[in-house]
């Protein structure tokens, strides 16, 4: 049933960059409908003593759910003065508003105040005749070889060895405990390749003065970029076993081993294939690099600011997913903050150059890259579309069609040169 809501009052109080404040005045008569409603919902609920369920008196459900009835009628007059204040401000908001400094007593009005992120008008007077320098590597037949042997280090095994103590590069097998008081906690295995930086320095240089079948206490330092914080430039008392010790043995640089890795005849066609993979990965680098450029010229000639509630709100996103613990929270705000500003500026440009000049991605230009990607993966473009769906990747497709368009023509108005 609609509802009409011209009385709520609705009056700009502030504003900045990516952010409006709204004061909004509910009046007594709206608040007393919107009571009277949620006191009805309880109505038919509710289960009291002595009265038939949904039987019970107005003024009896009143009393007994006040709490209920009050945060009920607060909740509705909130949202509703939310639907008119999008339609009256004409506000394209970005995320649900804050609710702050709410009045609400018998017999006055219901005021408070709505916080709303927004995304914010931009006027870009200059979006080209910039200088950019486009810098892409020649691949060379080093780079080709460090990828082989990278390929080869995947496909090596370890082999027992027999050795008096370990070297770097080896695979230990180790059990480890730390002694406090006199007391050993449980060994615990591990299996460290020397060197590699997998375990402390000092834990590392006591591994390798064991010959296998040994056991040696130390007392050892964490570092203080250590994970745990908790064990930070401090000292333990470890007890270290060695079990055995293993050496890496590469496969011999063939045309057996490009078989192995993949589709390939011979290692020319493996050496060609990873040549072509670096030019390709060079090449995206390149002109991720000049995509760069061009936004933080923009940004620069324009004089461009990240609205901070934007940047907060990604931030705080990210700290979501990545799990951030609330003890870490101001030191990831402070690193992560200037990734945030870049972040927010890049996709306020790419939004406002996409709606004015109309080059947001189209349902044809969506269909024809699925079926592209249909092809590349030897399956139907409906069953593609369908599974993209389901796992909400459409969005991202579609934005990335509208990035390629935006960065198109920006990279029209300037001069790119090789660098």
């Amino acid at each position: 049933m609609a509802v009409d809501t011209k009385d709520i009052q609705i009056t700009p109080a502030s504003e900045e960059p990516g952010a409006k404040t709204l004061r909004v005045e509910v009046p007594v008569e709206r608040v007393r409908a919107a009571e009277q409603t949620a006191a009805t919902h309880y109505a038919k609920q509710a289960k009291l003593k002595g009265f038939r369920k949904g039987k019970a008196p107005l003024s009896v459900v009143r009393k007994q759910y006040r709490e209920a009835i009050r945060e009920r009628a607060i909740r509705d007059l909130i949202g509703d003065s939310w639907t008119e204040a999008i339609e009256r401000q004409e506000l394209k908001p970005i995320a649900d508003p804050r609710v702050r400094d709410l009045t609400f007593s018998e017999d006055a009005p219901m005021t408070f105040e709505l916080v709303v992120e927004v995304k914010p008008e931009l006027t870009l007077n200059r979006v080209g005749g910039f200088k950019l320098v486009r810098q892409q590597p020649a691949i060379t037949s080093d780079a080709v070889g460090e990828q082989l042997e990278e390929l080869r280090r995947q496909k090596a095994t370890w082999v027992p060895v027999e050795a008096q103590t370990p070297t770097e590069g080896q695979l230990a097998s180790v059990t480890v405990q730390t002694l406090e008081g006199g007391t050993a906690s449980e060994p615990k295995p591990y299996q460290v390749v020397l060197g590699s930086g997998q375990a402390i320095p000092e834990l590392e240089q006591l591994i390798m003065t064991l010959a296998p079948g040994e056991t040696k206490e130390a007392p050892v330092q964490y570092p203080d970029d250590f994970p745990d914080e908790t064990k930070r430039g401090q000292s333990r008392v470890v007890r270290v076993s060695l079990q055995d010790i293993k050496r890496q043995e590469l496969p011999d640089l063939d045309d057996a081993l490009a078989r192995e890795l993949g589709d390939f005849e011979s290692l020319d066609d493996l050496r060609h294939a990873v040549q072509a993979d670096l030019e390709t990965h060079a090449q995206r680098e390149a002109d991720a690099d000049v995509r760069r450029q061009i936004i933080e010229e923009i940004a620069s000639a324009n004089d461009l600011q990240a609205p901070p509630s934007m940047v907060q709100r990604l931030m705080g996103a990210y700290a979501q997913s990545y799990g951030i613990p609330d003890d870490q929270l101001d030191q990831f705000s402070t690193e992560f903050r200037p990734i945030a500003e870049r972040q927010v500026i890049r996709e306020l440009i790419i939004d406002h150059v996409a709606e004015r000049e109309g080059l947001t991605a189209t349902e044809a230009e969506l269909d024809q890259r699925i079926e592209e990607l249909a092809q590349r993966r030897a399956t139907e473009p409906a069953k593609l579309y369908a599974s993209l769906q389901k796992s909400n990747q459409l969005r991202e497709l579609e934005r990335g069609i509208t990035e390629d368009k935006v960065f198109r023509y920006l990279l029209e108005q300037s001069d790119i040169v090789s660098g």
